[in-house]
């Protein structure tokens, strides 16, 4: 009933953002684990020396559910929804309307699929990375904040507002390609389909399999932005040049995919999730995603 409603009297790009939000909140939900152990492995390299046992994701899950329980693994959930709803939803909403201002129902080519994902992940950061930035010190276990809103306060109030935007130009560095190489790879494969497929009720799980494909190559490349961009948000006195260099000369080459795995597994499975949901929902309001 409510989609319904939204169908007459939502603008398109309302319900772009609407469906981009929901799908948002499903992804979130379930793959909250997985940035919560990927941000606890790259903030280690702050503290491992050297030399020291290898600490890998498995340690760290179990390390999680022994000290904070199982619920500890949704830890940050909070302010991932602050960020992944409203964000998810701008995203979306922004891609359509550059889509269908630039391209109307043709289809963008391999370099238009970049540019369109790209931009509209750049809209989306920046808007963003104040919470972004909190829900990293939610997840790294340093911080005790109560509340995303008291985290926003206390970060402006004790460290000025520009700590809330730390890490910026790493984390467009890291999400700008990271949306322009999943689009265009998304885009392709599912452009590949046979039409037997893609008109059939297997369409969504072939979308799926065609956003893992893409999630993976995406994650890999993007991969060292985001360690550096872990380390400066967590490090407000670190500077991105300072942080890659620190990394380097502690952990070498290695360092920079420190988290990988975790990483890889949520961004891929959020990516296709997020992607399945919103191409659903937009068929079922009647809209052309």
């Amino acid at each position: 009933m409510f989609i319904r409603e939204v169908e007459f009297s939502a603008p398109p790009v309302i319900k772009a953002f609407m469906c981009g939000s929901l799908s948002g909140t499903c992804s979130t939900l379930l793959f909250q684990p997985l940035d919560l152990v990927k941000t606890r492995l790259q903030t280690l390299q702050s503290s491992v020396q050297p030399g020291w046992v290898r600490v890998g994701m498995l340690t760290v899950i179990l390390s999680v559910v022994r000290t904070e329980r199982l619920l500890g693994l949704w830890r940050g959930v909070s302010p991932s929804f602050a960020r992944t709803i409203p964000g998810v939803g701008l995203y979306f909403s922004t891609y359509y309307s550059l889509k269908q201002h630039f391209f109307q129902d043709n289809q963008p080519g391999a370099t238009a699929a970049v540019l369109l994902g790209g931009g509209a992940r750049a809209v989306a950061g920046i808007f963003m990375l104040p919470v972004t930035v909190i829900k990293t010190r939610f997840e790294c276990g340093r911080y005790r904040y109560r509340s995303v809103a008291g985290a926003l306060r206390s970060v402006y109030q004790t460290e000025g507002p520009a700590a809330l935007f730390s890490g910026l130009m790493v984390t467009l560095l890291r999400d700008v390609p990271f949306s322009g190489v999943y689009v265009m790879f998304y885009s392709q494969t599912k452009a590949s389909l046979p039409k037997e497929v893609s008109s059939s009720s297997a369409a969504p799980l072939a979308n799926f399999s065609c956003g893992i494909v893409a999630g993976v190559l995406a994650s890999l490349i993007t991969q060292p932005a985001d360690v550096v961009k872990t380390q400066v948000q967590v490090n407000p006195q670190l500077r991105t040049a300072e942080a890659i260099t620190y990394i380097y000369r502690e952990h070498g080459l290695q360092g920079f995919f420190r988290g990988a795995v975790p990483r890889s597994l949520r961004r891929t499975m959020m990516a296709s999730m997020a992607w399945t949901v919103y191409e659903k929902m937009m068929i079922h309001i009647g809209l052309k995603s």
